[in-house]
């Protein structure tokens, strides 16, 4: 038998450590940070144990790189939903849509997330972060920005407030209040991207627009929101 060639082999590690990202996603959303071992994770994607740290330093960095290959994938999703546009508008109404969205799907993963950005590891600089920064440096150049490498930090850093605030424990803010806000701060029309239900704020109609309401509905959770114990565990002001 001849040997792989180089392409090959390359394919093959590109599949291995997606299936560690997904299987990081999903184990952490069912289980929470803490009784989620990498044995489990490696298990769960059918591979070697040694795959896992030979691709990632530790439990945190891998935890960040699958959220950061969620948040890419679900952006670009959203971007390119039917019907698409190159309107620079509804493009950024899409974006804030689809992150404000993932705090409602995966609350306990993406409570997780920022818990482990605010630790001593930090900030992630990995493949998937940087298709992530792509697709938000490209969003914000087909707003209008004089300055993508100024606006690109601020659209990052109020998309990443928007959802620590729509999860902190106890207190959180309502996902349609987020959302006006954001779409007032970017000059957006509350009928664009995926409006949460059949009026905008002070009753004005959106007309013909989808019905993406699943995304905001109050007390919608994921899976991993089925044994409240779990979301303690996870959240870093229970300990």
């Amino acid at each position: 038998m001849s040997p792989r060639s180089a392409s090959v082999n390359e394919e093959l590690r590109r599949r291995s450590r997606e299936r560690l990202l997904q299987a990081t996603v999903e184990l952490v959303g069912e289980r929470g940070y803490e009784a989620t071992t990498l044995g489990d994770i490696a298990d769960r994607a059918g591979s070697a144990r040694g795959l896992v740290s030979y691709y990632f330093p530790g439990k945190r960095q891998l935890l960040q790189s699958a959220v950061h290959r969620l948040m890419h994938r679900t952006l670009e999703e959203a971007l390119e939903r039917e019907p698409r546009t190159e309107d620079g508008r509804e493009r950024l109404a899409r974006a804030v849509d689809a992150i404000l969205g993932l705090a409602v799907e995966h609350p306990v993963l993406m409570r997780t997330h920022m818990a482990g950005i605010l630790q001593a590891e930090g900030f992630v600089q990995c493949p998937e972060q940087q298709r992530l920064a792509e697709l938000l440096r490209d969003t914000v150049r087909r707003h209008g920005s004089l300055s993508v490498d100024r606006d690109y930090p601020l659209l990052r850093s109020q998309l990443m407030g928007a959802v620590f605030t729509a999860l902190v424990p106890g207190a959180p803010m309502p996902l349609r209040a987020l959302r006006a806000e954001l779409f007032t701060r970017y000059g957006l029309a509350w009928e664009l991207g995926f409006p949460p239900d059949d009026a905008a704020p002070g009753g004005r109609s959106p007309g013909g627009t989808p019905d993406f309401s699943q995304f905001f509905e109050p007390g919608r959770a994921d899976s991993s929101r089925a044994d409240p114990q779990t979301d303690s565990q996870t959240d870093p002001q229970s300990k």
